[in-house]
């Protein structure tokens, strides 16, 4: 049995602490490359959140292609049996992201370090500078369409009674008052929720207790089909683990996001 079997999907520093050494984790930093080399929880792999997405204009957050991800993975020593634990330094963006990509690979064995980084800092715990040797064995991935809507997708179901569509963006993008695309705006009965206003800054960042209900409030609520997005999917990585974490069924990720939908002739917009 894995040390980790009778954890939730987000689990705290304290949990994390004493199964470091556990043989079935792996461990993953998606914090910026100067706040892992300054130091790292111990026996983390540094994964460059670059190699997250596509990169490529005008939707640079759409998946990676199957080999650039299997070269990752390969990189991190991916097994079947493995129970990964991912982190960053900003409170859930590009550690949810990456708990998408291993929905994507189909590992369903993962957790969040609630808060990450600054909350493993907040309790005063360990950190380290070594760095963990890198995997070299060959992975094989399958890729899942389940938790994606591609933009076609999304456009199909508009208007539809058990869809909520969470943006995760500022307010002034939302409103279009702050354009970053060809069109200002957004995806017709969008919710605008912005991601930072899910965590609680006076825990250190991890998700907020209430969350649950301020989504409830806002018509987000897990009878739902719910398909989260931002300009990108970095800021919509933290929405889809929220909604995971709080045990929405179904659960997608826009990851062409606002940068393939504003730019794209043929999509709907408000404002």
């Amino acid at each position: 049995m894995s040390a980790f079997s009778t954890l939730p999907l987000v689990i705290e520093p304290a949990e994390l602490a004493t199964r470091l050494q556990a043989a079935e984790l792996i461990l993953v930093d998606l914090s910026s490359a100067a706040r892992y080399a300054q130091g790292h929880i111990p026996g983390a792999h540094w994964v460059d959140s670059k190699r997250t997405q596509l990169g490529q204009p005008p939707a640079p957050g759409l998946l990676p292609e199957r080999a650039q991800l299997e070269a990752l993975f390969g990189e991190l020593g991916h097994r079947p049996d493995a129970v990964y634990v991912v982190y960053d330094d900003e409170g859930g963006g590009w550690a949810g992201r990456f708990v998408w990509l291993l929905d994507v690979i189909g590992h369903r064995h993962y957790h969040y370090l609630n808060g990450g980084l600054q909350a493993w800092l907040g309790e005063g715990r360990e950190l380290s500078q070594a760095q963990p040797a890198a995997g070299t064995a060959q992975v094989s991935l399958t890729l899942h369409d389940e938790p994606t809507a591609s933009r076609e997708y999304l456009q199909s179901r508009l208007g539809a009674s058990d869809l909520a569509i969470w943006d995760a963006r500022s307010p002034a993008e939302f409103s279009g008052e702050k354009v970053l695309a060809a069109k200002g705006g957004h995806i017709p009965g969008a919710v605008n929720f912005e991601w930072t206003a899910g965590m609680d800054a006076q825990r250190d960042l991890r998700i907020r207790a209430d969350l649950a209900a301020v989504l409830a409030r806002l018509g987000i609520t897990p009878d739902k089909e719910l398909i989260t997005h931002c300009q990108t999917h970095r800021r919509s990585g933290f929405t889809y683990l929220a909604a995971k974490a709080l045990g929405y069924p179904r659960v997608k990720a826009y990851a062409g996001s606002w940068s393939e939908w504003g730019n794209h002739p043929d999509t709907p917009v408000e404002s």
